[in-house]
């Protein structure tokens, strides 16, 4: 048996950090998102230019792509809004940058194309207007959150996200 820190010890602790480190760098950026991300080998990629098919009389509707990644783990990257707090269990990621806090404005000046990020946990958000890449489970249809009277149509729930 070997001893602790003999040669055939720390070659074996070796080999199983060099394993692990390639694994990391090797795996797609969709993939180290988050140890969840990393387990959902099926994140599907979403972009803002797929949240609708269409606008007429009834107001914007949800495009097939959309609706076929309800309830399904996804990706996606645009940018933060500008936060009311420096920390939060929730943002609102667009798909331009915004130089004002969305909820300082009315809601006829808001970007149609926004999706509601609700974070597994609360934490430290970026700047405004900061690119970042989010991971989480997907939500379309219209509900208001309780606590802070918001009504979304489209929501990331259970997410982490990364700078871009």
């Amino acid at each position: 048996m070997a001893a602790h820190g003999s040669p055939a010890r720390l070659t074996t602790r070796r080999r199983a950090l060099l394993g692990a480190a390639a694994a990391v760098l090797s795996a797609p950026a969709a993939a180290v998102l988050s140890a969840p991300a990393a387990l959902a080998l099926d994140l599907a990629t979403l972009q803002f230019d797929q949240l609708y098919k269409s606008f007429g009389v009834r107001g914007y509707e949800f495009s097939d792509t959309l609706l076929g990644l309800k309830g399904k783990a996804v990706v996606m990257r645009g940018y933060m809004a500008p936060p009311l707090k420096p920390e939060s269990h929730f943002f609102v990621l667009t798909g331009q940058p915004l130089a004002l806090c969305p909820f300082c404005q009315s809601d006829a000046d808001w970007p149609a194309d926004i999706v509601v990020i609700y974070l597994r946990r609360a934490s430290p958000l970026v700047g405004g207007g900061e690119p970042v890449t989010v991971s989480g489970q997907l939500e379309v249809g219209s509900w208001t959150d309780p606590q802070t009277g918001f009504v979304s149509q489209i929501r990331i729930v259970d997410a982490t996200f990364r700078r871009s």
